[in-house]
């Protein structure tokens, strides 16, 4: 087993090369880049309307070539990548075309915001969605499961983005029981402790549902029907002949299996940590990893791109890997060789 995951370790390194090609590459055929961005700004500050050649807008060919060379557009894009693979090695990820600030400070300070709703998200979901899902399984087909399979079909119906909208319009601007935005109030450091503790919390709660409302459905249905498949199992009519209680029997048997589809999903919650909704960060106004990427690909920011993209793959990869450790530490009859 120690040697299937020293190789699946491995083979992080050119999984990583090859999706940072493919994506590197990509960005160096789409219009609209850096250099074409520039040459729109001088353009509108000269006032004059848009024309494809150089000379409508007041810039020599020499100043062009001196725009492609400050953003690395002078160079074939396998030469730009790899110099960009180079300084990624040396633990550098560039600095912004827009700001001018080095992509590892932009991201660490957005990585606490997104963390915080990513962790809290992963822990709400997974100690509500389990225990819910067991608690459908067994009485299945009962009053109980018939309401909160309602409340779970009708918020996987709605989309994140567009709860989000209501809950900011109802319970934001109408009721006036929430902020309307932003991660902290502007005189959050002003405030105490317990202040600071309440404000963050009421910032909190609108964006949470919204968090929460797309994997709940899944994560609930999949621990139901995956207990309910264990129970008509024929070795849960075998303990129960034997004289072990039914309670005892989900718990030491079927739970345990039963666990297996959770534990495959597990892992792959590792890059909520630093992903994040941009349309729920947008609406709510949160400076979290999601709008940051969003707000990179539309302004045609690629050192945040794909500073981004390197870190959500390699979050990616590695929750594969724990899950496959999971599974293989749930579930007996996995071995990998």
């Amino acid at each position: 087993m120690k040697v299937y995951f020293l190789k699946r370790l491995l083979l992080v390194i050119p999984t990583l090369i090859g999706v940072t090609l493919v994506v590197f590459a990509i960005t160096r055929f789409l219009p609209g880049g850096p250099v074409e961005q520039a040459l729109m700004q001088g353009q509108m500050a000269d006032g004059q309307e848009s024309r494809s050649s150089s000379e409508g807008i007041g810039l020599a060919p020499g100043q062009i070539e001196q725009l492609e060379s400050y953003y690395g557009f002078d160079k074939p894009w396998y030469r730009a990548y790899a110099d960009w693979l180079l300084q990624v090695a040396q633990g550098d990820l560039g600095k912004s075309y827009r700001y001018q600030v080095p992509v590892t400070t932009m991201i660490l300070d957005r990585v606490p915001i997104s963390a915080y709703y990513g962790l809290i998200t992963f822990v709400l979901t997974y100690s509500v969605c389990v225990p819910l899902g067991i608690l459908k399984a067994i009485q299945h087909r009962t009053r109980l499961d018939s309401v909160t399979s309602i409340v779970v079909f009708t918020g996987y119906a709605i989309p994140g983005y567009v709860l989000a909208a209501l809950l900011l319009v109802f319970f934001a601007f109408q009721l006036e029981w929430f902020p309307t935005g932003g991660f902290v109030s502007p005189d959050f450091a002003d405030l105490s402790f317990s202040g600071q503790v309440v404000d963050l919390i009421q910032h909190s709660v609108l964006p949470l549902v919204c968090y929460m409302i797309g994997n709940f459905a899944f994560l609930t249905l999949l621990m139901k029907n995956s207990l309910i498949d264990n129970l008509a199992a024929d070795y849960m009519r075998t303990a129960t002949a034997k004289g072990l209680s039914f309670r005892r029997s989900v718990l030491n048997h079927a739970l345990r299996n039963s666990l297996i589809p959770i534990a495959t999903n597990f892992g792959n919650a590792l890059s909520i940590f630093v992903a994040g909704s941009f349309l729920i960060e947008k609406i709510f106004s949160i400076d979290g990893m999601g709008l940051l990427g969003y707000t990179a690909l539309i302004q045609r920011d690629y050192p945040v791109v794909m500073g981004i993209l390197l870190i959500s793959s390699i979050l990616l990869l590695v929750g594969n890997i724990i899950s496959d450790m999971l599974v293989a530490a749930v579930d007996p009859r996995v071995r990998f060789d």
